[in-house]
């Protein structure tokens, strides 16, 4: 391993497989340490269409499409009494453009792709410390994760911490993550193999069922299983386990109250054992300071209602390559790529946010204690500038219609007031796109939007 660096990655998830892959594309030179070896087990199976036009940047979407995951048709929803579905068809595009996928050869074949690109990838290094220098983070500390013995010290330029839920820099350093109390909840999921396809719904679609203490996901992935996971909150999860005995009789009893997944599993075998994960939200104050960034769950968590764990991951990666490729080239001062990384990226996370808690809320049994605990509080409504963040949601929408629908129900939503549409999500069913505001000059952050070309970086708004 090199005593310096001019970026240095830690972890090769998503973000940070894609942060370091980007620059290296562009010719800098990237270390990245990854805590485990690959192939390695991860929870996040499905993936949206927003993440194509990342992984076209980053040359890796051909071998994912070759790879032979699941073609992702779009999603259904059986939501309290409502059924609806969202084809991603529908978005313009007839082609595959998101695939369920099994997550351990999905990471690899990003991490294999970075190195391609020149990534000095070190697997089995976990990263024990970052130094500073005054306020600047300067170098890391790394030890061989399975040999405590063996370790060293690196010297980087810039860092990106793309650590997912650890968040070397947030917990240990800058003690600077803050939980939100809405979505403090438990997913207890397993495989299944021999399961009926969902009858309803876009072909290869994630189903999403709720039922009155949570939800359920069910995935089919190419390997022949279906990934089926439940969703509750702690209290519900700790109240049922001690009520029940153990996690499995707490999934097999919610299955009872989900006939949707129940059909599915009809003839089905259970083939692995429980596994189970805390759902809490966060965010840390800051995503980005003198000399690194926190990117993926490093930075911030949400919730896995609509899938937007990889979206957020790679998209974070590629803002971070992008504001760092520029500070590198001297087109800009670190300063101000820092704050538009830190601008756009949380913009990005507050309006999935606001979406997730207005998915929750709509829920017709509000009598239901999990729905009523999915609410933002008013004080974290204050602290978001909910009226912003839902500012920011309709400008992603194409359809003005669309846009003037989905505002009214959220408003109405978030004032505990009832809509008059039957369907009242369906105008919601688009919100999730992503507009390309970063890289339209007239959205610039402090005169900096995102570009591609002739390069990835931050180009200056010209003045009139």
């Amino acid at each position: 391993m090199r005593e310096s660096t001019q970026v240095l990655v830690i972890g090769g998830g998503p973000a940070g497989a894609t942060a370091a892959g980007l620059l290296a594309k562009q010719g800098f030179q990237v270390t990245l340490l990854e805590r485990d070896r690959f192939p390695r087990y991860h929870i996040g199976e499905s993936i949206l269409p927003s993440c194509r036009p990342i992984f076209e940047l980053l040359g890796v979407w051909d071998k994912i499409e070759a790879h032979g995951f699941q073609p992702k048709g779009g999603a259904f929803f059986h939501w309290g009494p409502e059924k609806w579905e969202v084809a991603f068809r529908d978005q313009g595009d007839d082609n595959t453009n998101a695939w369920q996928v099994v997550r351990s050869e999905f990471d690899q074949i990003l991490l294999d792709h970075a190195r391609e690109l020149g990534v000095d990838v070190h697997e089995g290094v976990s990263v024990r410390e970052i130094e500073f220098d005054g306020d600047r983070a300067v170098a890391a500390r790394w030890f061989e994760t399975k040999n405590t013995g063996a370790g060293g010290r690196i010297e980087f330029g810039h860092v990106i911490d793309a650590s997912g839920r650890a968040g070397v820099l947030a917990t240990r350093h800058l003690q600077s993550r803050r939980f939100h109390q809405v979505f403090r909840n438990v997913a207890a999921w397993s495989y299944w193999r021999g399961a009926t396809p969902l009858a309803e719904g876009p072909e290869g679609a994630i189903a999403v069922c709720s039922l009155p203490q949570g939800w359920f996901w069910a995935i089919p992935l190419h390997d022949g299983t279906l990934s089926v996971g439940l969703v509750t909150s702690r209290d519900l999860f700790n109240d049922n386990r001690q009520r029940l005995g153990d996690i499995q009789a707490v999934y097999d009893e919610a299955l009872q109250q989900c006939p949707t997944v129940l059909g599915m599993l009809e003839n089905a075998e259970q083939v692995s054992g429980m596994k189970v994960e805390q759902d809490y939200s966060y965010v840390s104050e800051s995503f980005a300071g003198p000399g690194y960034l926190l990117s993926g769950d490093a930075a911030c968590f949400l919730d896995p209602l609509l899938s937007t764990g990889v979206h957020l991951a790679t998209y974070s990666g590629m803002l971070a390559a992008a504001s760092l490729s520029s500070v590198l080239r001297g087109e800009v001062e670190e300063k101000e790529a820092n704050t538009f990384y830190e601008t756009v990226y949380r913009h990005s996370y507050e309006r999935l946010l606001v979406l997730v808690s207005v998915f929750y809320d709509s829920y017709r049994g509000k009598d239901y204690h999990f729905y009523n605990a999915q609410r933002l509080s008013q004080d974290e409504r204050d602290q978001l500038d909910v009226q912003a963040a839902f500012d920011r949601i309709i400008t992603g929408i194409a359809d003005l219609n669309d846009a003037e629908n989905a505002y009214g129900v959220v408003q109405q939503h978030l004032r505990g007031a009832t809509s008059g549409d039957p369907n009242p999500l369906n105008n919601l069913n688009r919100v999730h796109e992503m507009k390309k505001s970063p890289m339209d000059p007239a959205n610039a952050v402090n005169g900096l939007y995102l570009t591609m070309r002739p390069q990835l970086g931050l180009a200056v708004r010209p003045t009139e």
